[in-house]
């Protein structure tokens, strides 16, 4: 299933979806003017071709004590397949590690990494971040306040 065979009612259906995961079907339904049994066949579509890859909570990163946020630039040593392959292992073995972007431009990799403050941070930099294989150098930058941290994906109009 691509975006060209989503149709109008498939994109609402997104789009409620990623506003309030736990909607009731009847609900959804209501929302994209269709019967119960229409729009769960739809969404069942949705999920069955991958569209719809799951459903999870939002959770309040201060309640958790996970607020603070800083940003890693990776540059490694060598780029070949056998140093990308073990670099993507150690880095899904760091939970504080909350995104991992191979990016192009003057390094190889951005990590967004979530602690609790600046000394948990630098704890994970000396004992993870340092220690990624391959890692020849790292640079940090501190978000002093967040703007926007969006995690919906943009679902587009039909053209």
């Amino acid at each position: 299933m691509t975006l060209t065979n989503l149709d109008e009612i498939d994109r609402k259906i997104l789009t409620e979806l990623q506003s309030n995961g736990r909607i009731s079907v009847v609900e959804l339904s209501n929302r994209v003017n269709l019967t119960k049994t229409p729009c769960a066949e739809r969404l069942r579509r949705l999920e069955r071709n991958g569209i719809i890859e799951g459903y999870r909570a939002q959770l309040n990163p201060k309640a958790l004590d996970a607020s603070y946020i800083s940003f890693v630039q990776i540059s490694l040593e060598q780029t070949t397949t056998e140093m990308f392959e073990k670099f993507y292992e150690a880095v899904n073995r760091i939970p504080e590690i909350q995104s991992c972007h191979m990016v192009a431009g003057g390094f190889d990799y951005l990590l967004k990494i979530r602690t609790r403050d600046v000394t948990h941070y630098r704890a994970i930099l000396g004992e993870h971040i340092a220690t990624l294989p391959g890692v020849q150098q790292t640079h940090t930058y501190v978000v002093m306040e967040t703007v926007k941290d969006e995690s919906s994906v943009p679902v587009p109009k039909r053209s």
